[in-house]
């Protein structure tokens, strides 16, 4: 069998160096911004002409940060708690005979010069932190939407909302346009979906900034320490 050998186009900046606390699907949290940094070969405006008239982007990237030798078949997909298997390609799981992604965002802003050639500002990613994007595509509504599929086994939004208990002189930490930003992002549970102890602390990277927290059997998150 023929092998195809590919190479990263472009990274991406965002606000999370490390895998805990990254949404679970792009654009459930619009308000995280990242950037798209081309490689050099690929800084050349002409391959951008015409981006600027779409409103969101399909991204192929790779799970740098999971891969491993070999695959099996089937995956414990968190969704369904960890505890039922179902067929890797039934799933989004990021275990993968290729480990390739694929993630739909918003395009903010094309930046056409900077110090690092023309730059992709979007919002919604869900991405860490210099993960290698491989191909960049316009989506185009009346064929990538189907409002009316069946989703199978993840039939509606996963995530339900905590209330996210943070004392001012914390907050106060945070830069003031990241607030809302993580309030958000916490409030989407960055926990594994079956993570279920209120007695257990967990830590989270966000930008520059490090959070510690703990969720109550009140669905409320209180906010420990942030601190740099």
């Amino acid at each position: 069998m023929e092998k195809v050998n590919i190479a990263p186009i472009a990274h991406i900046r965002t606000l999370f160096p490390q895998k805990f606390g990254i949404p679970r699907q792009s654009n459930i949290i619009g308000g995280i911004t990242s950037t798209i940094v081309f490689e050099p070969e690929y800084r050349n405006a002409d391959a951008l002409r015409g981006i600027e008239d779409f409103d969101y982007l399909w991204l192929i990237w790779r799970f740098s940060q999971n891969e491993r030798d070999g695959w099996t078949p089937t995956v414990r997909p968190p969704r369904l708690g960890g505890n039922r298997r179902m067929g890797v390609f039934a799933t989004r799981s990021s275990f993968r005979p290729n480990a390739l992604a694929l993630s739909s965002v918003r395009l903010l802003d094309v930046q056409w010069q900077s110090s690092e050639g023309p730059l992709l500002h979007v919002g919604g990613a869900d991405l860490m932190d210099g993960t290698p994007i491989y191909d960049i595509k316009p989506y185009l509504p009346y064929t990538d939407s189907h409002p009316d599929a069946r989703s199978g086994f993840a039939p509606t939004p996963a995530d339900h909302l905590l209330e996210v208990v943070c004392p001012p002189e914390l907050l106060d930490k945070v830069e003031p346009q990241l607030r809302d930003t993580l309030l958000d992002t916490l409030a989407h549970d960055p926990r594994p979906s079956y993570h279920n102890s209120d007695d257990r602390e967990y830590g989270m990277a966000f930008g520059k900034i490090n959070v510690k927290f703990k969720v109550m059997k009140n669905s409320t998150l209180q906010v420990l320490q942030i601190f740099f």
